[in-house]
């Protein structure tokens, strides 16, 4: 049997290192609480407008109504609604550049535009290529993009025949 002297320090050893290991824990704790403060500061000073918010921004800078920018973009009214009313949904990659398009936009706003739907044009894809070819030629009409995409035997815009 341990000595009286013996228990006393093995009580003082656990003490010790439970201490320790609830000190660790509670570092622990703190660390993931300043690290989850800082993502939300990260998230909350990087994010930017939701798409809907980014294209109508657009569509009253160029100062243009929604159904012209809907039928030139060959998207029906239906999809154009539910791009208006919902703040979470995302078209599809052909429909941004549709809408980019229909709007006249230069490539920087295009890029702005696309990154808010969370897409961007590639140096690397033709079809990516095709479209940033007319965006610096300023070719915004959907059919003639249509035909240049179709020379390159690439599907066209969504929405939209040549």
């Amino acid at each position: 049997m341990l000595d009286q002297k013996l228990l006393i320090e093995l009580q003082e050893y656990i003490d010790l290192h439970l201490n320790r290991l609830a000190f660790s824990k509670m570092e622990e704790s703190i660390s993931d609480e300043l690290h989850n403060i800082a993502l939300e500061d990260f998230i909350k000073n990087k994010r930017q407008p939701a798409f809907n918010k980014t294209l109508f921004g657009f569509i009253d800078q160029k100062r243009s109504t929604d159904s012209d920018i809907y039928k030139k973009a060959g998207i029906d009214r239906r999809h154009f609604s539910k791009i208006r009313s919902n703040p979470d949904y995302r078209p599809g990659k052909n429909t941004v550049i549709a809408l980019a398009l229909a709007l006249e936009l230069n490539k920087k706003e295009t890029d702005k535009l696309l990154s808010a739907a969370g897409y961007s044009l590639s140096d690397s894809d033709t079809f990516d290529l095709v479209i940033q070819f007319c965006l610096e030629k300023k070719i915004y009409d959907i059919q003639e993009v249509n035909q240049a995409l179709d020379y390159f035997s690439l599907k066209p815009l969504a929405g939209v025949i040549a």
